[in-house]
């Protein structure tokens, strides 16, 4: 019975994997890797690369600090309706209430417009 359907020539082909495209990750993970400085072997320029990076993070965690003040002013400033308490902020910060009081004051500083001495 060529009729039947279990002999069509589709179900008597075979399915064939799929190409790969890519190259399959190893099952060993890539070394770590801090900005290459592993990879300096002069001192004197692994400190100078080093010593540039530590400066720029430091710079870059006392602007986040400062953001995180302005954003803990305004979360708390009484003439939003929903303005958060200190210990709300402090919650939502991770900080203490105290902290949080210090970083809200803070915020408020960096928020007032400057006022030109002369």
């Amino acid at each position: 019975m060529p009729d039947s359907p279990a002999e069509t020539p589709e179900s008597t082909r075979r399915l064939r994997p799929a190409q790969l495209l890519f190259e399959p990750q190893s099952a060993e993970p890539e070394p770590e890797r801090f900005f290459d400085l592993e990879a300096i072997d002069d001192p004197a320029e692994l400190l100078r690369r080093s010593t540039e990076l530590a400066l720029a993070f430091r710079t870059a965690a006392e602007r986040a600090t400062d953001f995180q003040a302005v954003a803990a002013a305004q979360l708390a400033d009484p003439r939003r309706f929903d303005a958060l308490s200190n210990t709300e902020v402090a919650e939502r910060a991770d900080w203490t209430p105290d902290y949080a009081a210090k970083m809200i004051e803070y915020g408020r500083g960096l928020l007032q417009p400057r006022r030109h001495e002369g």
